[in-house]
């Protein structure tokens, strides 16, 4: 893969050591704590309000469940820089909303599996094109307790989507569409769902005129998803994926859709993603500011390669059988 650019003005608030700080202590949580052992890490229960041990220039992950935005504006004011792993609407909305003009400071809105890593695949495959005008993007399983409850009310209520040049709420659980996501896990009805994933990526392609969200769902989800769940939500889901569709033209004018995405552990593949922009706001390859994953402005590629490098593996479907 050939470099998709580089970043703009730098985040300059990082010091020579900066600590990263990780809020929470679900899978995803663990799992950055893991897969960034060698840097220095502290841990803050989210449900303590305040993070305490923090200098100026640190990195805070705040990898919980439940409303962030406060936390990250507090964060932001005080000179720190702030990842967040989410995908609730209504949060995601007033992070959008997060004053980032303290200087030097970068805020990551929504650095997992789906927003995140779907941003930066759909913006890898946008760059492949001349021009795209449609981004539809499909989840399969879920990570820890939390992921799994919000999995759960994400098939009732109103699943918000783009579609041409408008937001539409549809019903959540309706819209049926037959999913082939990488292998093993193959193929997947999945349906509207309320995620934030077409809100963050319609900040980063504003002229796409199409943008969908949708999960994997069977028939007793989509029948209990306006009830409290049935049955304690489990530690970890199996294997999960991810896959990012983009349609537009090639520089002939010829209609393209291209697929691409991944069969991993959800904890493993967002926690993988924060990692990798963690590790780029430390290299000083994020800019500083609102920062959304598929924006122009990052360095795509080297985020994906960084991904990599954490053990999840991409997949592009090609057409072409792949010998065993």
């Amino acid at each position: 893969m050939a470099p998709v650019g580089a970043a703009t003005e730098t985040a300059r608030l990082v010091t020579s050591t900066p600590t990263l700080h990780i809020v929470g202590r679900g899978i995803v949580a663990q799992r950055l704590q893991r897969m960034l052992q060698d840097r220095p890490i502290m841990m803050h229960d989210p449900r303590w309000a305040n993070v305490t041990g923090v200098n100026r220039g640190d990195i805070v992950v705040l990898a919980h469940g439940g409303a962030q935005d406060e936390t990250a504006s507090t964060l932001l004011r005080r000179g720190l820089h702030v990842v967040t792993v989410g995908e609730q609407i209504a949060d995601t909305t007033q992070l959008l909303d997060t004053d980032t003009t303290a200087d030097g400071t970068t805020l990551v809105v929504g650095a997992g599996m789906s927003p995140g890593l779907a941003g930066l695949i759909a913006r890898y495959l946008a760059d492949q094109l001349e021009s795209i005008d449609e981004i539809h993007v499909a989840v399969h399983g879920t990570a820890g307790p939390s992921c799994a409850r919000v999995h759960h009310r994400s098939l009732s209520g109103l699943a918000t989507g783009w579609h041409d040049g408008e937001w539409n709420d549809y019903v959540g659980g309706s819209g049926r569409e037959l999913c082939w996501f990488p292998e093993p896990i193959g193929a997947m009805d999945c349906y509207r769902a309320r995620t934030a994933v077409p809100l963050l990526l319609h900040r980063a392609f504003p002229d796409v005129e199409r943008i969908s969200g949708r999960r994997s769902a069977r028939r007793r989800d989509r029948l209990t998803a306006w009830l409290p769940m049935l049955s304690p939500p489990h530690q970890e889901g199996g294997i999960g994926a991810l896959r990012v569709e983009v349609r537009g033209a090639d520089e002939r004018g010829g209609r393209q859709c291209l697929v691409a995405g991944v069969a991993e552990l959800v904890g493993t593949a967002a926690a993988a993603t924060a990692a990798a922009f963690v590790t780029a706001v430390i290299d000083g390859r994020i800019p500083s500011g609102l920062i959304v994953a598929g924006a122009s402005e990052l360095p795509t590629v080297d985020l994906l390669t960084r991904i990599q490098s954490f053990g999840v593996r991409l997949q592009e479907f090609t057409g072409v059988p792949q010998p065993s």
